[in-house]
This record gives C-alpha cells, sequence and structure tokens, in this order.
C-alpha cells in the first residue's frame, strides 16, 4: 500500500477554488466526521458498488476518493489478484484513508485533479466515484481524462446527488441558517457543486459529449441517517460538515453563526426517531461503457 502524495503544486486553475476548499475547511470538516459521514453515506455506497458488479481480479480507479470507504470496500471485491488506485485533491482526506486502509488492502493513493493528472493508459477495468465528481469546472474534459485510463470496454460507475430541491437533508438546514445568516452567492448553471450534477439531461450530455456510451441513469430515493445513531446534536454537525449550510454559516460572527446552528437543529428535529435522524435524499447512480 502505497502513502499518499502531499504536494499541493497541482491541478487545472480553473479548479482552483476546489483544490483550495479541499485542502482548507472542506477536507477538515469531513476528515472530522469521517466515520458519521461513511455511515450515514452506507445506502449510498451500498446501491453503486452492487450497479458496478467489480469482479475478482479488476484494476479499479476511484476518483474522488475521499477518506478511503468506497475504494476498501472495492479492494475488498478485487482481492489480492485486483487493484484500487485511490485518486483525490485533498492532502487531509488521503492521509486519512491511508491510516483507515488495512494494511494488506491492494490499494495505492495519489493526490491529483482528475482534469489533468497523467493515468496510465488503460490501465482500468472500471472507473468508480461515490459523490467525487461534481466539482470540476470542465466536466467534459474532466471525464475525456479519466477516459484515458480505461481499457477499450472498460466501465464507469458513479453516484452523484440529485438536484438541492430534492435533498432535504441538504435543503432544509441551508433554509434554517439563511435566517441567521447571507445567503451564498450563486452559482453559474452546472459550476462545480455537490449538487452540480443534479439534472438527468446534463450528466447524459456530459457523459455522451466526453465520448461514453452506454449512458445509464438509475434514480435512488433513500432517507439518509443525519446522525449516524449520535441524536440530533450529530446531526446538526454533520449537516454543517458537508452540507451548502456549513459554507453558509463559515465564518460568521459568533452570534450569528450560534443562531444558525440552532435554526439547523431545529429544522432537523421533525426527522428524529431515537438517536437516528432520517432525512429524504435523492441520488443517481450512472453507469456507462468506454467504446
Amino acid at each position: 500500500m502505497d502513502a499518499a502524495v502531499t504536494d499541493t503544486s497541482f491541478g487545472h486553475f480553473e479548479n482552483a477554488e476546489q483544490i483550495a476548499f479541499w485542502n482548507g475547511a472542506g477536507g477538515e470538516r469531513w476528515v472530522a466526521r469521517r466515520a458519521e459521514i461513511d455511515a450515514m453515506l452506507v445506502p449510498v455506497q451500498e446501491a453503486l458498488l452492487e450497479r458496478a458488479a467489480i469482479q475478482t481480479g479488476e484494476r479499479v480507479l476511484d476518483i474522488g476518493c475521499g477518506c478511503g470507504a468506497t475504494m476498501i470496500a472495492a479492494a475488498e471485491k478485487v482481492g489480492a489478484a485486483g487493484h484500487v488506485l485511490g485518486l483525490d485533491v485533498s492532502a487531509a482526506m488521503l492521509t486519512a484513508a491511508h491510516e483507515l486502509a488495512p494494511a494488506d488492502a491492494p490499494v495505492s493513493f495519489v493526490q491529483g485533479d482528475a482534469m489533468v493528472h497523467h493515468f496510465k493508459a488503460a490501465s482500468a477495468d472500471l472507473v468508480l466515484s461515490r459523490l467525487g465528481v461534481m466539482y470540476f469546472a470542465n466536466p467534459v474534459r474532466a471525464v475525456l481524462n479519466i477516459r484515458n485510463a480505461l481499457r477499450s470496454e472498460g466501465r464507469v460507475a458513479f453516484a452523484c446527488w440529485g438536484e438541492l430541491r430534492d435533498n432535504p437533508w441538504a435543503l432544509e438546514p441551508l433554509q434554517a441558517a439563511y435566517d441567521h445568516v447571507p445567503k451564498l452567492p450563486g452559482l453559474r448553471p452546472h459550476a462545480p457543486d455537490d449538487f452540480a450534477f443534479g439534472a438527468a439531461e446534463w450528466i447524459e450530455k456530459v457523459l455522451t459529449d466526453a465520448g461514453l456510451r452506454r449512458v445509464r441513469l438509475e434514480r435512488c430515493d433513500v432517507a439518509l441517517d443525519l446522525a449516524a445513531g449520535a441524536g440530533l446534536e450529530g446531526a446538526v454537525q454533520t449537516a454543517l460538515a458537508i452540507g451548502p449550510a456549513g459554507r453558509a454559516v463559515a465564518g460568521q460572527p459568533s452570534e450569528a453563526a450560534a443562531a444558525a446552528t440552532a435554526a439547523v437543529g431545529k429544522a432537523l428535529a421533525r426527522y428524529a426517531k431515537g438517536q437516528g435522524v432520517m432525512v429524504p435524499a435523492a441520488f443517481w447512480i450512472v453507469t456507462a461503457v468506454d467504446p
């Protein structure tokens, strides 16, 4: 198992803001709640791995591997005869992935921007991603570059969030926070963001423009436990760690931030049951084939 590269002098200038975010507050918040977030995202990961149909001995490339949960699960499926390479822009998240992975797991890590990273040609049977493909300034260019790593007839399988309006786990905390903090700046259509791939027609256009074929989308509607069994307070912390509400609250004066945090708790309270906080979510499982 190879250690992660930690040099940050990489990446395309158009992705500089995302690279800075994931090497700063975004990555730090995710790492701090890695276990809770991974528990929350179990339904997403299970659906993704089922559709990916990973086989023993395959070579897998995990784009936006984050703290490593999905790539480690993929490594269990490929076995000792296979290999999983995880790529992410965040040094902190790759360090967490390295610490989480078993010493004998057939995995390696690299810090890089998938839009411009020099992938070894035809080195992967499958490109996989759990919620890691929505952050490119030029997604068609990114997919074209990632295709360089795929063998002929290689597969793509990724999960991405549906539209924000269909994801109360993110929308309702954000709306509650807006009663106390300024609204986030508006984004241009399809700008890098958690929900940039929310619209099915946009996903299809990106993948087909990049030359992938047999593009299929499956919408999954689930309830995610934001609390990961840790009650309402845990759910609030997770909502502020990975959702847009966290970006809205970050850097605000302490009084406003405290009021926004309390409002998020009030918004999520109606979903609480015991130590769980089950909030509706919608995501896409997308599969395609490299011709």
